[in-house]
């Protein structure tokens, strides 16, 4: 797990040593109801929407969210998502220009 943040933004990201998710379809995954592994969601119970939320969610709150494939010793897949940094009490305001 990582968190690195800037003056704008905090980025989040996971990454696990699965099999990994092929480029043609990192996008999709985020899709409702889609599932890489089909075979998988009756063992599993995976209704394919929990991505969907995420994705939701974070839009919902200024962010971005995205996936890629893992880096290093990680070889599966690495998830991301942004958020805009939010505002500490009793700090002034900093814009683009600070």
């Amino acid at each position: 797990m990582t968190a690195e943040a800037d003056a704008q933004t905090v980025t989040c990201g996971v990454q696990d040593q699965g099999p990994g998710i092929p480029p043609d379809e990192r996008q999709r995954v985020f899709e409702r109801f889609y599932r890489v592994e089909r075979h998988r969601s009756k063992a599993t119970g995976s209704t394919g929407l929990g991505l969907a939320i995420v994705k939701h969610i974070v839009e919902r709150h200024g962010g971005r969210v995205w996936v890629d494939r893992g880096h290093g010793e990680m070889t599966g897949a690495a998830f991301f998502f942004t958020l805009p940094r939010a505002e500490t009490p009793g700090e002034p305001a900093t814009g683009p220009d600070d």
